[in-house]
């Protein structure tokens, strides 16, 4: 497996994740009042614009030839680095709201 297929399975793995976290915060907003479901679901909206950029990013990457990929391999990581840290902190902040 080359260098390029295994650095795109990783980051792909790693939206899986992510998706799967969506899931769960989409699953928590059910049993959630409405005013907490509507913030529930303007982060899940927000964040799955950002899975969705991370998606083209990665294909972007799987269609390079050579070592062009190395060049989006940057805008790969930012991308998913944004998605990351989205999820935890919508993550953080609608428990907390879930709590009160």
């Amino acid at each position: 497996m080359s260098t390029k297929e295994a650095y795109k399975q990783k980051i792909e793995a790693e939206v899986e994740l992510a998706q799967a976290k969506l899931a769960e915060l989409r699953a928590e907003a059910k049993s959630a009042s409405a005013d907490v479901r509507i913030e529930y679901d303007k982060q899940i909206g927000e964040l799955e614009q950002k899975v969705d950029a991370t998606k083209k990013k990665l294909k972007e990457l799987g269609e390079a030839s050579g070592d062009a990929w190395e060049h989006l391999k940057e805008d790969v990581e930012n991308a998913w680095e944004k998605l990351s840290s989205a999820v935890q902190d919508a993550s953080r902040k609608l428990k907390d709201k879930f709590k009160d």
